[in-house]
């Protein structure tokens, strides 16, 4: 069974390309996203490591980690980084887990349902399933997205996600489709409308169970 939401992550021990990390030491106090790619010098993977490392200042103004996986070895990730900072004209300052005996795969269910393990494995046969989780500073999932390897990942996509996350999680809402930053959110049912004035002043009733709200500041 692999990993659902509200599941505490696996506290695995791993390598990278910066070292050897406890997965929940490296987390912290932090939110976190780890994301997997079936092998280096893969195209389409290049593409989105060079956009997860163009997106270095918005992880870090939303207090995020990010950590790649891959199936290769150190080294091979450290020579991959070259071609992805070409690519991305920017320092990939990320460290990628080196998933070499697919110990990171298998526990977070990252394998394919026809995945293999031969000798001389490519890319197609023992492939991590592309996915991208985010964990909260609880180590908790809080949310995934599963791609096949010729789709490439929309990283604004992930970063509205987070912070749909992260409002929801602060404020006590939910967020509506298309939600971004600055959109009104959704006031949760449990909360009563006296409450919802208190807590949130003016809200708008679109219907009984769905009253929408700006946040204040």
């Amino acid at each position: 069974m692999g990993l659902r939401i509200n599941d505490t992550i696996p506290d695995l021990t791993v390598e990278t390309d910066q070292g050897t990390f406890s997965l929940h030491d490296w987390i912290g106090d932090s939110w976190a996203i780890l994301f997997s790619h079936p092998k280096d010098f893969t195209p389409v993977c290049t593409t989105e490591f060079g956009a997860v490392a163009q997106l270095a200042d918005e992880w870090e103004k939303r207090g995020t980690k990010v950590m790649g996986i891959s199936v290769d070895g150190v080294e091979e990730h450290k020579k991959w980084k070259g071609d992805i900072e070409t690519f991305a004209k920017t320092t990939a300052g990320f460290p990628i887990i080196a998933d070499e005996d697919l110990t990171v795969a298998k526990a977070f269910d990252m394998l394919p349902a026809d995945a293999y393990l031969p000798d001389g494995r490519t890319p197609a046969d023992s492939a991590t399933v592309r996915v991208v989780f985010i964990i909260g500073p609880d180590k908790k999932l809080k949310l995934s997205m599963t791609y096949p390897m010729n789709v490439g990942r929309n990283f604004a996509e992930v970063l509205r996600a987070l912070d749909g996350l992260q409002t929801a999680a602060g404020e006590g809402v939910a967020t509506p489709a298309n939600w971004n930053v600055g959109d009104d959110v959704i006031i949760p049912t449990s909360v009563s409308d006296a409450d919802a004035t208190a807590k949130y002043g003016a809200f708008k009733t679109i219907f009984p169970y769905l009253r929408t709200t700006k946040l204040k500041g």
